[in-house]
């Protein structure tokens, strides 16, 4: 007998729960972003001359940087995996409240993600005074100023979907036992690199160092994509409403 079509609380038409092979279609975007989203650490093997310990992230992928449109390329994909996960979550997986808001915020990330690598910063400014002088003189592209937007979009997003879907994971009756355990952990986290990065940038911006800008900042995104993975396999690994009553 085939399973039985589920009404959403609010009304609407009838959906049938999504099967295994629907699930794993929708986790491997998710997971692919999410691997995408740390090709940030290969710069352990490559002379970019840039310090990971003070730079932005977003500073190896400056149109003056060497390996820019490797990493420019890396955070586009990124970002539209992401954006094509979490909109056939909507499309596909049951719609309750706090999942909902959840998916479109982790949409509004990769789409801002994507957004944000188009939107590349022209220089280094942490790690080039010239270039810092020319942004403080606005003396650089539209696009740095466009890329604070993307950037702080795109976290905002994160935060939205990694706190919703978290709550929608421990209130989801053993649908996504692992996202269930670790998800507040990770949030927890994340807030606290958030934290630390806007905190940074403050200093910096105030002409008084870095504060470890580039640490604060790789913790901040690595735990996004390690949020992004847990719920890639929740997703993938997830029971139908009859699997988990046996």
């Amino acid at each position: 007998m085939p399973p039985r079509p589920t009404r959403p609380p609010g009304g609407g038409p009838r959906r049938p729960p999504a099967t295994r092979a629907t699930r794993a279609a929708l986790a491997i975007p998710l997971l692919l972003g999410a691997l995408l989203y740390t090709t940030w650490t290969v710069e352990a093997f490559l002379p970019t001359g840039l310090s990971p310990l003070q730079v932005y992230v977003s500073e190896l992928a400056a149109r003056d940087q060497p390996y820019g449109t490797f990493f420019r390329t890396a955070d586009l994909l990124a970002g539209l995996l992401v954006l094509a996960g979490a909109v056939g979550a909507l499309v596909w997986l049951p719609r309750r409240g706090w999942a909902v808001a959840g998916w479109a915020g982790l949409a509004l990330f990769g789409a801002a993600t994507a957004a944000d690598s188009q939107l590349a910063l022209s220089c280094a400014p942490t790690a080039d005074a010239a270039c810092a002088a020319r942004e403080a003189a606005g003396d650089v592209p539209w696009t740095h100023s466009a890329h604070t937007v993307s950037s702080s979009v795109a976290v905002g997003g994160a935060l939205l979907g990694m706190v919703l879907l978290t709550v929608a994971a421990r209130r989801g009756a053993g649908a996504w036992p692992a996202l269930a355990r670790t998800g507040p952990v990770l949030v927890v986290l994340e807030v606290a690199a958030t934290g630390w990065t806007l905190a940074s940038v403050a200093a910096f911006e105030a002409g008084r160092g870095t504060w470890a800008l580039g640490v604060g900042q790789r913790l901040q995104v690595l735990f996004i994509a390690v949020w992004i993975a847990v719920l890639a396999w929740s997703v993938a690994a997830a029971a139908s409403p009859r699997e988990r009553r046996g």
